[in-house]
C-alpha cells in the first residue's frame, strides 16, 4: 500500500509552502530516511525525507503552492526495487552504471493552428495547472487557456492567477532583432540583451512584506556615535589563540558588541520592550537577533537569554546558527521571539548605513567596516592619532524611545568597547 508525502507543518500560523527542489524524479527507487525535497515556507526552509523505502511517485512540481498537510506524491514499498540500484552508505541510491544520454530530438516546426490545438489540448491537463491555481481560478471565474505560466515548463501556478485576477499581468518583452533600431541603440544581434524572470521565494516575499511593514507601521529614526576598536583587536591578538584553544571557537567582534548591548540594554530596558496596541510589554531578559545574510535572503535566528551568555556561549551561538542559516537548517521557533537585534555590515565593506527595524523591536545596533582614521589622541589631548575606528547606528522607534535614551544606549556602547574592562565589571 502506498505511503503518503504530506507536507509537515513548518511552524504557527503557516499554512501554505513552496516546493523548492526536488532531489530525486517520478519513478526513481528511494531509500528510507532520504532526502526527497526542499519546502520553502515565508520564515524557513524545510527538507522532506523519505518515510519508506519503495518507488517514488511525485503528485507536485518544483514552484507549486501546496497547503500544510497535503500530499505531494507516494512512497509504494511494495514495488519490485530496480536491478542495478546500489545503496550508498548515507541513504541515496545511484544506479550501478549510468547509461549513456540519448541525442534531444530535433523540433519540427509547427503551424499557428498546430500550436493552437496543442494549447487547447493541455487546457486540460492537471500537470500544467497547480491544484491551487485551479482551485482559485474556478472560484474567480477565470479562463486558465488565457494565462500564461510562469512555473516550470510554463506551468500556471497560484501567482499566475492571481496576478490576472488583481490586474498585476506584465506585458510581454518583445525579443531583439538585428534590425536598423538593433543597431542605433548601439548592439547587434541579442548580446546583452537578455531578459530574465524569476519568482520571488517565500522567505522573500515575507522578507519584503516585513521591511513594508517596519516603514510604514513604526517611527523610526537613526542616532550614529563610532568606537575607537583599538582595545578590542589589542584583546583579541592577546588573548585569541588561547581562547580558541580553551573554547573551540574564535574570539570575533560580535561576542563584544553583543555584550555591550546586553549591558546598555538593561541600562536603557524600553529600547528592549514592544508597544502592544496602547501598552509597552517590557522584557526583563534579552532574546538578542544575530542578522545573518544567505543565498535565500537575511534572516536572524536568536540567541535566548543572551545576559546569562558568556563570551564563548555567543560566538559559539554565533557559528553554529549563521553555519545553519546558510544551510536552510534553521527552525520557524529559532528565528522567532527576539527582543532586539544586531547587524553586522562591515563584513560587507559598508562604512554606514541606517539598519531597518525588525518589528515588534524598537530598535536595532548596526556595525559597520573599520578603517583607521585620524582622532585626538585619548591618552595625549590635542594631538592627532590614527586609530581603527567603527561607525555605530542605532534605528529605534521613537513612539517608545526618546532621543535621550537613543543616544545614551550608543555612547554605553562605545565606552563598552573602547574599555571592554566594563564587561567584565558590570559597569
Amino acid at each position: 500500500m502506498p505511503v503518503e508525502l504530506t507536507i509537515p507543518s513548518p511552524g504557527e500560523s503557516i499554512t501554505e509552502v513552496t516546493i523548492g527542489s526536488w532531489a530525486k524524479a517520478d519513478g526513481d527507487w528511494v531509500e528510507k530516511d532520504e532526502l526527497l525535497a526542499e519546502i520553502e515556507s515565508d520564515k524557513a526552509t524545510l527538507e522532506l525525507r523519505s518515510p519508506a523505502s519503495g518507488l517514488l511517485s511525485i503528485a507536485a512540481s518544483v514552484g507549486e503552492e501546496v497547503a500544510v498537510g497535503t500530499s505531494v506524491g507516494s512512497i509504494d514499498p511494495d514495488a519490485a526495487k530496480p536491478a542495478g540500484v546500489v545503496a550508498e552508505p548515507n541513504g541515496a541510491t545511484t544506479p550501478a552504471s549510468a547509461p549513456a544520454p540519448e541525442a534531444a530530438p530535433t523540433p519540427t516546426p509547427t503551424s499557428n493552428a498546430g500550436r493552437e490545438s496543442e494549447s487547447e489540448s493541455t487546457e486540460g491537463d492537471i500537470g500544467r495547472v497547480t491544484s491551487l491555481a485551479r482551485k482559485i481560478a474556478a472560484e474567480r471565474g477565470i479562463d486558465l487557456s488565457k494565462i500564461t505560466g510562469t512555473g516550470t515548463g510554463g506551468r500556471i501556478t497560484k501567482a499566475d492567477v492571481l496576478d490576472v485576477a488583481e490586474g498585476r499581468t506584465s506585458p510581454t518583452v518583445p525579443p531583439p532583432t538585428a534590425s536598423g533600431d538593433a543597431g542605433i541603440r548601439g548592439g547587434t544581434g541579442t548580446a546583452g540583451r537578455a531578459v530574465r524572470r524569476e519568482r520571488m521565494t517565500r522567505l522573500r516575499q515575507r522578507i519584503a512584506e516585513r521591511l513594508v511593514e517596519s516603514k510604514q507601521t513604526t517611527a523610526m529614526l537613526t542616532t550614529f556615535n563610532e568606537a575607537d576598536m583599538t582595545e578590542v583587536m589589542r584583546l583579541r591578538k592577546q588573548h585569541g589563540e588561547a581562547f580558541e584553544k580553551r573554547h573551540g571557537v574564535r574570539l570575533g567582534f560580535m561576542s563584544f558588541f553583543v555584550k555591550a548591548a546586553v549591558s546598555a540594554l538593561q541600562k536603557y530596558p524600553r529600547i528592549n520592550a514592544f508597544i502592544d496596541g496602547d501598552e509597552i510589554e517590557h522584557h526583563d531578559y534579552v532574546d538578542m537577533g544575530i542578522a545573518v545574510g544567505t543565498d535565500r535572503g537575511l534572516v536572524v535566528p536568536v540567541l535566548r537569554n543572551a545576559e546569562g551568555m558568556g563570551f564563548a556561549d555567543i560566538e559559539s551561538s554565533i557559528r553554529d546558527s549563521a553555519a545553519r542559516a546558510r544551510d536552510g537548517k534553521l527552525s520557524v521557533e529559532e528565528m522567532t521571539g527576539g527582543t532586539f537585534t544586531v547587524t553586522n555590515g562591515g563584513v560587507y565593506g559598508s562604512l554606514m548605513a541606517t539598519p531597518i527595524l525588525n518589528p515588534p523591536q524598537s530598535g536595532i545596533l548596526g556595525m559597520h567596516k573599520i578603517m583607521k582614521r585620524a582622532v585626538e589622541n585619548p591618552d595625549r589631548p590635542g594631538e592627532l592619532a590614527l586609530r581603527p575606528m567603527m561607525y555605530l547606528a542605532l534605528s529605534y522607534d521613537h513612539r517608545i524611545v526618546d532621543g535621550q535614551e537613543s543616544v545614551g544606549f550608543l555612547v554605553h556602547v562605545k565606552e563598552c568597547i573602547e574599555h571592554p574592562e566594563r564587561l567584565l565589571l558590570d559597569l
